[in-house]
């Protein structure tokens, strides 16, 4: 089968790979119908994610069919479509019994699909856990609906469920890459006042503009101004950190009300610096990490109820064979792309 590999630092290849097999009674093998990219891959192929181990096949974003099912699985079975979590998890150590499932304490938990254990872009996948990391899709849901629902979607409504958004809100989010706007999407469900979008490309600007025309929009130059002109009490309630660019972080901070809350959802290159001193008096809780992945279930059904669409980031489609052409201009962000999906053979 055809399958994108992470030979070293800065170099990926297209190559052929023998079908996975079941290694476990709790695996799956999926076929997949449906992938994309995630900024996160280019994480790896930059070298920002040390455990990501070469060779490895890389992709975590993918939707599917059950090829086949070990014995011990009981919740999906061969024929199901399924969307495919970003995270593997046991389900029963300490971590997964309180919904941190990222913070799995099995070898193969947390992000493992794509980074330390095969991934999906891919003509095939195997899932470890698929009773936890296999969702059923529900009927009148397409591919390219359920296609984020296990990684970006699952990283927005995550990040919003523990921002703890109030009505009377001002919500700030930085980026309005894929993962910002579906944490957009995300806290556009719990209806604040309002929200603001901070975003430096006019295109993606643009894009926010034309299809969430009540969300106010700001540049990171104009960002800090724009907040205290349309914020009640000297900055904003919550703020998404969904950038990770340069200053974004501080940012961040400095365009939060004294004693807001402060979700950091972005993937850093380098270090970040947490000026104390400066921040003293703000009283600001930050919250941090990576996704839980544990409602992908709650997001079919938010999807299959038409209250959340992604299909708009969906912005370019190419087959498997031209997936380092996808990268290409993936990475360049060029040409409009907002995000590419891939088709199997």
């Amino acid at each position: 089968m055809l399958a994108y590999t992470y030979v070293e630092r800065g170099k990926f290849e297209l190559r052929e790979k023998p079908r996975p097999a079941l290694e476990g009674a709790r695996d799956a093998i999926v076929r997949v119908t449906l992938g994309s990219i995630c900024t996160s891959d280019l994480h790896i192929k930059h070298g920002s994610v040390p455990r990501a181990v070469p060779g490895v096949t890389v992709g975590h974003e993918m939707v599917g069919v059950v090829e086949e099912v070990g014995s011990g699985v009981t919740a999906v079975k061969p024929g199901d479509r399924v969307a495919v979590n970003v995270e593997t998890f046991c389900g029963s150590c300490f971590f997964c019994r309180h919904g941190y499932v990222n913070n799995c304490t099995d070898p193969d938990g947390g992000w493992a699909l794509g980074c330390r254990i095969d991934g999906g872009q891919a003509e095939y996948v195997r899932v470890p856990y698929a009773d936890q990391g296999l969702t059923v899709i529900p009927e009148g849901v397409s591919d390219e609906q359920a296609l984020f629902v296990g990684d970006v979607l699952a990283t927005g409504f995550w990040a919003v469920r523990i921002s703890d958004i109030q009505e009377e809100d001002t919500v700030l989010i930085l980026g309005a890459g894929p993962t910002g706007i579906c944490t957009l999407l995300c806290a556009m469900l719990k209806h604040p006042r309002r929200i603001i979008v901070c975003e430096p490309s006019a295109g993606r600007r643009e894009f926010v503009r034309e299809h969430y025309p009540e969300v106010l929009l700001t540049t990171p130059e104009e960002c800090r101004d724009f907040v205290m002109r349309h914020s009640d009490h000297g900055g904003v309630d919550v703020v998404f950190e969904v950038a990770g660019s340069e200053g974004s972080f501080r940012l961040s901070w400095e365009c939060a009300r004294p004693n807001a809350v402060v979700t950091v959802v972005a993937l850093y290159d380098e270090p970040q610096v947490l000026p104390l001193p400066e921040m003293y008096g703000k009283n600001l809780t930050f919250k941090t990490g990576g996704v839980d992945g544990c409602d992908c279930a709650e997001i079919l059904r938010l999807i299959a109820e038409g209250k959340i669409d992604t299909t708009p980031l969906i912005t370019h489609r190419f087959p498997l064979e031209k997936i380092e052409e996808a990268y290409r201009l993936f990475e360049s962000k060029s040409d409009g792309v907002m995000k590419v999906a891939l088709s199997g053979r």
